[in-house]
């Protein structure tokens, strides 16, 4: 605490701002002497998780764990989307920009989690004044280098394919351990922008809505299903009574429209991103490629059948909830953007498998 020309301040409370009136002066005219919500912070804990969107999101679950240990905490994340943190469970989101960086290169923390290895955060995780810090570094030569043991494993699946290839724990595991923790299912923390008004009055009614998100960006485009599969899965959707919903964006505008055309299925359009996220909120199961709506319909605990290739399985927890589903022919291209044969494994993934997933993780 301080005494300002006799006025008593808190600058070490939660609710404290520096610049301008905290919100208890504001709303309530409260002010530090004898003020009822007081809230001293015990524990600074900096996280720096840049990008990209689905990493940012599937990191979240372990804000819950830093709540439980640090109950009285201040949680700073830097971060390139700060629209797609829960700005209600992190007391300040910061993006990652020149002003950012300056006051975070003057401030001190208790703990610091680097769980990005962008040159920019491993430096940043070097510059910064931390009791502890967790994560990754830069080495002499410029790369991104573990901290400590506890980043071995997580460094060590990302810089050679044969160890991630081999890997059999889910990304949140990895993260709660490069960050000392065990993981215990902590689910998402996400917010659903229901509180938004938004309208979804040209959705099907009366039966299971089933989101297909049918893109899945254009780096790994060895991820895609042809127009054949979709139109067969959507007729055996609606044949069993499910109500299936087109969803994408702008890259997948064209797709849809076509989808639409040739099935009837619904197609409400393409949105913004947090009306996106509440249109997936209106749906009872999704399935998807791996994309960010996958990381959207894990976060919103949707039940989620996901279509997967190229990528280790055992990195996607679907937290019970769902199937993954995989080609009948074993997919050698791991993480790679162009098929090695030609012609897609996805090809070979039947809509009967897909819908048998559906049937099993959404009832009619």
């Amino acid at each position: 605490m301080a005494s300002l020309n006799g006025t008593l301040v808190h600058p070490d409370c939660r609710h404290f701002r520096g610049d301008i009136p905290c919100r208890p002066n504001k709303e309530h005219g409260y002010q530090c002497a004898g003020c009822p919500v007081y809230a001293p912070v015990q524990q600074r804990i900096l996280i720096i998780k840049l990008g990209a969107i689905g990493d940012v999101i599937r990191t979240t679950p372990l804000l819950r764990r830093l709540r439980q240990e640090y109950p009285n905490s201040k949680i700073t994340w830097l971060t390139l989307t700060p629209a797609i943190l829960p700005a209600d469970a992190i007391d300040e989101i910061l993006r990652l920009d020149l002003p950012s960086v300056l006051q975070l290169q003057a401030r001190e923390f208790d703990l610091l989690f680097n769980l990005d290895k962008d040159k920019e955060a491993c430096a940043l995780h070097d510059t910064i004044r931390a009791t502890q810090k967790f994560g990754y570094t830069l080495h002499p030569n410029g790369v991104a280098w573990p901290g400590n043991a506890l980043a071995h494993h997580k460094f060590l699946t990302g810089v050679f394919d044969e160890l991630s290839q081999q890997n059999q724990k889910p990304y949140v595991q990895e993260i709660f351990e490069l960050c000392g923790y065990e993981f215990r299912h902590e689910e998402y923390v996400f917010d659903t922008h229901d509180d938004k008004g938004y309208r979804w009055d040209g959705l099907p009614v009366g039966q299971p809505r089933i989101g297909l998100n049918t893109g899945c960006g254009d780096r790994w485009t060895t991820r895609l299903w042809s127009d054949e599969k979709w139109i067969e899965l959507i007729g055996k959707l609606r044949q069993a009574g499910y109500a299936p919903v087109l969803l994408g964006g702008t890259a997948e505008e064209e797709r849809n429209q076509r989808l639409h055309a040739a099935t009837g299925a619904a197609y409400p359009g393409t949105f913004p991103l947090e009306q996106f996220i509440n249109l997936m909120y209106q749906m009872d199961g999704i399935v998807t490629q791996v994309t960010m709506a996958m990381h959207i319909s894990i976060a919103l605990q949707k039940p989620t059948v996901l279509m997967n290739n190229i990528f280790n399985p055992h990195e996607f927890d679907l937290y019970g909830r769902g199937q993954i589903v995989q080609p009948d022919r074993t997919c050698v291209c791991f993480y790679r953007g162009s098929c090695k044969l030609g012609t897609s494994c996805m090809e070979e993934l039947p809509a009967q498998k897909v819908f048998a997933a559906v049937r099993k993780s959404v009832a009619v």
